[in-house]
């Protein structure tokens, strides 16, 4: 998913999309383009050449016609060379000022191409990467990358506060049809993640499709991001230990959990679907991590009011709701608690 960056592609950091044609195809068909529109009405003119008058000489050459057609077509002329028969007015005035506006609109049309919306993006993505603060950074757009974004916007985290790392034009169009930054990259170069200030994220998403690339991408995040949470999709238990190593604070193994639920599915044709409803927002019930309240220091977990305590984070350790240890909630308690979802 990930590629090393072409040389002959833009600087890292530059938010782009690839073109339907290559820089010089499509200058090449601008400029045959308005060489087509000049030469048909270098055509007409000379064939009317005699409905057009010489203030210099009274006589129209070849040399004449080709002079006045590149001024007339680029320009409104001069006033050397002039239409005096009616015919010759209303080609001037109803096909040569029509292509005269077409030919400027297409030199505008190159100029904003090929110079200003260069410009413009660069200042946009400048702009883009200053304000972004606490954001969630996502490495890969497949399908575990989507969604994990979909879910994010369906928590209420704004698409604008999410940016998409990816290699692959489609996914990157898709994630900006989400409403979310993109940047065309290999998320396992310092730059890269540089660029979309990783070490200002609130998270870090890993979802490479490659246990390498994705080991590569948490062990490059971790490194610029030292407190960052970086969560990663890992989809061979062996590569588990090597990716909490590189820094991985969640590690996340789709294969293990789906074995979990068809484990799970057997003793009970409900549990695999509360656990679905648990995980997900569109669930009549769901699952949340938060700090505990000032309020609740002291107190029980199970005496919280704003859901179900099934657990809490004391220290790095995981404390049950049966512990002992979770009759006195302290400072720097963890909860993990269930409430009421948006199904």
């Amino acid at each position: 998913m990930f590629q090393r960056d072409d040389p002959r592609t833009p600087a890292p950091g530059f938010l782009r999309r690839r073109p339907a044609l290559s820089v010089w195809a499509d200058l090449a068909w601008r400029i045959g383009l308005i060489l087509a529109l000049m030469a048909a009405v270098l055509v007409v003119h000379w064939i009317e050449r005699d409905g057009l008058s010489d203030t210099l000489d009274g006589k129209i050459s070849f040399i004449d016609v080709l002079y006045f057609t590149t001024v007339t077509v680029t320009t409104v002329g001069y006033g050397d060379i002039v239409p005096i028969s009616d015919t010759t007015r209303l080609f001037e005035t109803f096909f040569v000022t029509p292509i005269r506006i077409f030919v400027w609109l297409v030199f505008l049309g190159t100029a904003y191409h090929f110079v200003f919306r260069n410009v413009w993006q660069r200042w946009r993505m400048s702009r883009i990467q200053k304000v972004l603060n606490g954001h969630i950074v996502v490495c890969g757009f497949g399908t575990s990358g989507a969604e994990a974004v979909r879910e994010l916007i369906a928590r209420g985290i704004k698409p604008t506060q999410i940016v998409v790392i990816d290699g692959n034009d489609p996914a990157l169009l898709l994630a900006e049809a989400c409403g979310c930054n993109v940047l065309k990259g290999d998320a396992t170069r310092d730059q890269t993640l540089n660029d979309v200030r990783v070490d200002r994220a609130s998270a870090v998403i890993v979802a490479a499709g490659r246990d390498d690339t994705s080991v590569l991408i948490t062990l490059t995040a971790r490194h610029l991001a030292p407190r960052a949470p970086i969560s990663v999709v890992i989809r061979a238990q062996d590569n588990e230990d090597l990716a909490r190593q590189a820094g991985a604070t969640t590690v996340i193994n789709p294969a293990s959990f789906a074995g979990l639920l068809l484990a799970g599915s057997c003793q009970g044709a409900h549990i695999a679907d509360y656990l679905a409803d648990l995980a997900a927002t569109g669930g009549h019930v769901k699952l949340v991590e938060r700090a505990v309240a000032e309020v609740e220091i002291g107190k029980p977990l199970r005496a919280i009011t704003t859901g179900i305590g099934v657990r809490i984070y004391r220290d790095g350790q995981p404390l049950g709701h049966r512990d002992s240890d979770t009759t006195r909630l302290t400072a720097g308690d963890t909860i993990v608690e269930i409430v009421p979802g948006n199904g």
